[in-house]
């Protein structure tokens, strides 16, 4: 594992389908070069939170060789010391294909081992997904009939808030967008923000989610960067952001950061997942 880039990992690279259950297929990368560029070093962060990895390709072999499919949730720990390269997932879930297991909970046990020692912190795993709703309660901020002409990277002094007008609320948007640092692909989201505290300017705040646009970093990294420079810029007593990553090679991710305290979201998938 290289401690900050991803020159060993298979994303970007041509890569031969797995044969057989294969766990050094996990590429984990360390969350802590791209937390400095933030302002954060050591284990006493701001924030609390997981990333959400909803999988819709997972089969196995039982003992008889008789396939198996499933679909299943993913949800590492926020404090876990890497994050998890989405390809090299989708590779390792992909060698269970042909792979023999007694049963069910063995494949669980299984994933969550190798994701907890990749991860260096307890993963939980359970079968099935979230059910499909609409956001409820959550104001859209895409309306706006705002000029924009800034793409990237993202400029936090976009961001205000007025400290006389104290109100609670949650914003949404569906025009998240940044990129894969290693291949240039786009990566699409759906991002909700909750707090409490002064109203947030919202033409400042679709301007500065718009400036990811051309922005290059991982799902966990771009969610981490909202949340810290709405806290440095906005001042709120409470803060959430979570955003639901469209899907890629049967995986999508949903990073979850908020202030210590906060109740986490209710697991669910949008309409685009």
């Amino acid at each position: 594992m290289n401690a900050n880039t991803t020159a060993g990992s298979p994303l970007g690279r041509d890569t031969a389908y797995p044969a057989q259950y294969d766990a050094s297929l996990l590429y984990p990368i360390p969350r802590a070069a791209a937390r400095a560029e933030l302002g954060l070093a050591g284990d006493a962060l701001p924030f609390v939170g997981f990333d959400r990895w909803q999988a819709f390709e997972l089969s196995w072999l039982d003992a008889r060789g008789k396939p198996h499919v499933a679909t299943a949730t993913l949800r590492v720990p926020a404090g876990s010391p890497n994050l998890v390269e989405s390809k090299s997932l989708k590779l390792y879930l992909n060698s269970f294909n042909a792979s023999r297991f007694d049963n069910a909970d063995a494949v669980r046990a299984r994933i969550e081992a190798d994701l907890s020692q990749a991860a260096g912190a307890p993963v939980e795993m359970a079968f099935g997904l979230p059910a499909m709703t609409a956001e409820a309660g959550a104001d859209s901020i895409d309306g706006l009939d705002i000029a924009i002409d800034h793409y990237g990277p993202p400029d936090a002094a976009l961001l205000s808030a007025d400290a006389g007008d104290i109100v609670e609320e949650t914003l949404s948007s569906a025009l998240l967008k940044s990129n894969c640092p290693v291949t240039g692909q786009p990566d699409w989201a759906d991002v909700t923000i909750a707090y409490r505290g002064p109203r947030i300017d919202r033409a400042g705040l679709l301007r500065y989610l718009v400036g990811f646009r051309d922005h290059a970093e991982f799902h966990e990294q771009c969610v981490e960067r909202i949340f810290i420079d709405l806290l440095a810029r906005c001042a709120p007593q409470t803060l959430s952001v979570e955003a639901r990553y469209t899907r890629r090679g049967g995986l999508d991710i949903n990073p979850w950061r908020a202030t210590p305290g906060h109740s986490a979201p209710a697991p669910q998938r949008t309409l685009r997942q």
